[in-house]
């Protein structure tokens, strides 16, 4: 038993009195109950530790134990299809041991024990391994194949190997002796710490889009595969229903849903509607290639703090099986706030608003991990970061926000005024930004169109002259403008309503292929440059508006089904044939 003793409790930090022989960022167990916790500071005279659980009924006095090893997730099968908190506990496991609150000190495996894998064998005996070389394969759920990776630190040759068949994660499945001649029992699992990202081989230019069905996001302000987004917005705004539609829809193979400090509430929408979603890419259920850590705002404030390690480090790891996985962090804001709570016990100087002057500095170590990677075996894998920032008031100077935007490079700025019209995503086109297109522009126009991007930048021009236009609208009316300018505003509604808005529960409309969007937007461009030519001809634009085609087009997204992209050579037809009625 250790003789390290607590002398101090402050809510979460607990101190430890004297020299000790704890190391920094050291997982310890504190107290009688054996309290998760790590070493955050270590002086002269004194130690102090985060725990990550509640710590009332501790005292001083009790025992501080050792593990010699830093904060660490299990990693193996079974963690699909799960739900843990912010330090990899599995809440079912725990609700069938001690009901519907979590045990002080309990201790659950994260991924069972017991459950055997279908395991097939990917090397033999005499075979030469590294870190990071899939040795073994086994089913982890109907869609997602486990392949079992070996440990970054181990390599040599294999030298005994077990037959296919069923083993679970405990098994040894092969052994490998390094050039000193130790040898080393391999396994399904393996540990990794949290703080520490996995290694890779080499970062790769993100070129590809993370195709997500919704129009504002994958035609007006994209993201790459393996790129990092910020979704901001006030209470209200639905950046959690934002997220919900990126994880049912988007093209990544995986999805980690990190609620981080939401409210209980939100988090048993999450769990309740992911576990009744029929994943449209496979026709199984969505949660069998995904991941949901639940660390809602009642739970303790230090472990909000590690649940964001926990989700990038179990992302790393399907990307270096060779999988694109997505990570939905739902807040950051909430993560930040406990940075600000422990802070505030640690009595550190603080910074803007009391946050940590070390806030920008770990929101970069967050953002930093996501990537498009070769991974160690030769695989291509990527993490895509999308957080969601929830500044108070909506005011987007705040800090996190701030700083949230120096290390992205996608924006997505929700507009109360949006949401509270029901213009859903409610992203404001105005504030918003994406520094991908560049990258992505080549894509594109391989696998789109080559006018993609042209017609793209023209549809954003027209939304920002609209923008101008509607300051002097204010001021003066609409009935002074010239018609060149009243086909402006016109056309920015059919874009605005017809376009940037999106119906989620719409069968054609909740997901939309990239084929289906650009026809939508080469229709309107081409309705757009034929009302020019009528009021060139100095044509009243009442005529245009008689004709019913601005409302057609911005109903269009639910006439016209996603598979029947013909019905848009039909649509351009009928346009025809009423404009040159007119200038007939």
């Amino acid at each position: 038993m250790s003789e390290n003793k607590i002398y101090g409790i402050n809510g979460p930090v607990v101190t430890v009195k004297g020299k000790t022989d704890l190391e920094m960022m050291e997982m310890v167990y504190v107290g009688n109950s054996r309290l998760v916790g790590e070493v955050i500071g270590i002086t002269d005279d004194a130690t102090t530790i985060q725990v990550y659980e509640e710590t009332g009924g501790l005292r001083p006095g009790e025992p501080v134990f050792s593990t010699g090893s830093p904060m660490c997730v299990t990693l193996g099968p079974g963690i699909l299809t799960n739900i843990f908190d912010g330090i990899e506990r599995p809440l079912r496991d725990i609700e069938s041991v001690s009901g519907a609150f979590i045990a002080k000190g309990i201790d659950v495996p994260a991924v069972s024990k017991d459950k055997k894998w279908q395991v097939t064998l990917k090397v033999q005996e005499g075979d030469i391994v590294k870190g990071g070389d899939i040795f073994a394969e086994c089913p982890e759920t109907a869609v997602i194949t486990h392949r079992a990776l070996v440990p970054v630190n181990i390599s040599g040759t294999v030298t005994k190997c077990v037959p296919d068949g069923e083993y679970t994660v405990d098994d040894t499945i092969i052994e490998v002796a390094d050039n000193q001649g130790k040898v080393h029992n391999l396994t399904l699992s393996q540990r990794w710490p949290i703080r520490n990202p996995r290694p890779v081989s080499e970062r790769l230019p993100s070129q590809k889009p993370l195709v997500t069905g919704q129009r504002i996001i994958d035609t007006v302000f994209p993201v790459a595969k393996g790129g990092a987004a910020a979704i901001p917005g006030g209470f209200g705004t639905g950046k959690t229903m934002t997220q919900h539609q990126l994880a049912k829809w988007c093209d990544a193979d995986i999805i980690i849903y990190v609620g981080c400090g939401e409210r209980g509430n939100e988090m048993t929408q999450v769990l309740t509607e992911f576990s009744e979603i029929t994943d449209p890419k496979t026709g199984k259920p969505l949660l069998d290639r995904t991941v949901l850590i639940a660390n809602t705002s009642n739970m303790p404030v230090a472990a909000r703090e590690a649940s964001i390690y926990t989700g990038i480090t179990l992302a790393e790891y399907y990307r270096d099986m060779g999988y694109h996985t997505a990570l939905m962090a739902d807040s950051t804001s909430r993560w930040a706030e406990a940075l600000r709570e422990i802070s505030g016990r640690l009595e550190e100087m603080p910074a803007d608003e009391g946050f940590p002057a070390y806030l920008p500095s770990r929101l970069s170590e967050f953002y930093e991990r996501s990537g498009y990677f070769k991974n160690l075996n030769g695989t291509e894998g990527s993490v895509t970061l999308i957080g969601a920032v929830s500044p108070q008031g909506s005011d987007f100077s705040e800090p996190v926000t701030q700083n949230t935007k120096r290390f992205t490079r996608c924006f997505w700025a929700l507009d109360k005024s949006l949401a509270y019209a029901r213009h859903y995503p409610a992203i404001n086109w105005n504030n918003s930004y994406s520094e991908y297109l560049g990258d992505l522009a080549d894509w594109y126009r391989d696998n789109v169109d080559k006018d993609f991007i042209k017609d793209r930048e023209e549809l954003c021009a027209i939304l920002a002259e609209e923008n101008s236009l509607m300051e002097i609208v204010k001021l003066i009316g609409a009935d002074v403008l010239p018609d060149d300018q009243k086909l402006i505003i016109e056309i920015a509604r059919v874009i605005r309503v017809g376009f940037l808005q999106q119906n989620a529960f719409h069968k054609d409309d909740t997901f939309v292929p990239l084929e289906k969007q650009f026809k939508m937007m080469q229709i309107i461009l081409y309705f757009y440059h034929r009302c020019q030519e009528i009021v060139a001809r100095q044509i009243p634009i009442s005529k245009l508006t008689a004709t019913g085609l601005f409302d057609k087009l911005v109903k269009m997204k639910y006439d016209i089904p996603n598979d029947s992209p013909q019905m848009f050579d039909e649509l351009k037809k009928e346009i025809d044939a009423k404009i040159n009625t007119i200038l007939r």
